[in-house]
């Protein structure tokens, strides 16, 4: 029977599979169920391997069946990096030199709709959960981007659902970054400007109360509207657009020199050369 080769004292049977990243580091995704202590053996040779090569962050992506082999992990120096429905991410950092391993995602994206008619009027709803619960304000449809969602399909796509209203994307108006919001994250939270494709009104049950095309004006004398710089800001907004005296900043498509991926650079095109949506970020 042909023996394991042996380097650097280490058998090869005895190595966690890796993959190495583009920042020195190694990725480990477990896949099959082992005993903890085959798992702690294993990891222990991998890390001595790792340090001989000089290798930085360590990265283990265990998926929730392997929940058993947290604890050993954690006994050996990984800590916690982010956790997603179908997996949890530890990760470890060998050299004595400043940890240069990134954060985990520090934000999530809002997005609100302002939706006006050729009437003047405001797509607006009331809200049956959260802070807005039994207030009576009248506020524009907001809501969160998915993961992998665009800001512009993020806000037809929550339109639709709370208001049944479809919509065609224009540009984004402005945005606000806050700070300790959702399970202490910070937000980003984008005011698009929509155009109506649809008119009647069918609205979610789940978390509408009511949903209604009302008056700018009447919008705007709300008390709460007056009152909190977001809404106030939010109703400048809507008259300033009607009034076509705001530009605002619309998605030009871009393809990434790394990977040929397209993302979306928002910006004011009104005197920009529409060729630069060719450039390569």
């Amino acid at each position: 029977m042909e023996k394991p080769v042996c380097r650097n004292g280490v058998k090869k049977d005895q190595l966690l599979s890796s993959v190495n990243d583009d920042h020195g580091g190694v990725i480990v995704e477990l896949q099959e169920p082992m005993d903890p202590n085959v798992f702690q053996n294993m990891l222990k040779a991998s890390l001595s391997k790792w340090r001989l090569q000089g290798k930085k962050g360590i990265w283990i992506k265990v998926p929730i069946e392997l929940v058993n082999l947290v604890e050993t992990s954690v006994k050996e120096g990984f800590w916690y990096h982010h956790a997603e429905p179908h997996y949890l991410m530890l990760v470890y950092w060998i050299p004595e030199t400043e940890n240069t391993i990134p954060a985990n995602a520090s934000h999530r994206v809002g997005i609100g709709a302002i939706v006006l008619n050729d009437n003047r009027e405001l797509l607006v709803v009331q809200e049956n959960s959260g802070r807005f619960k039994g207030t009576d304000v009248w506020k524009i449809p907001t809501g969160i981007v998915d993961e992998g969602e665009d800001i512009f399909e993020g806000a037809i796509r929550e339109v639709k659902e709370e208001t049944g209203i479809d919509t065609e994307f224009l540009e984004v108006l402005a945005f606000r970054q806050t700070h300790k919001a959702l399970f202490g994250k910070s937000d980003l939270f984008f005011i698009c400007m929509m155009r109506p494709l649809s008119f009647d009104i069918q609205k979610q049950d789940l978390e509408i109360e009511a949903a209604q095309w009302m008056p700018i004006e009447e919008y705007a004398a709300q008390p709460f509207v007056q009152k909190h710089g977001l809404f106030k800001y939010i109703k400048d907004l809507c008259l300033a657009k009607k009034e076509r005296s705001y530009p605002g900043f619309t998605p030009v498509p871009i393809t990434s020199f790394f990977d040929a991926s397209t993302s979306f650079l928002f910006f004011n095109r009104d005197g920009v050369d529409q060729e630069s949506s060719a450039v390569h970020l």
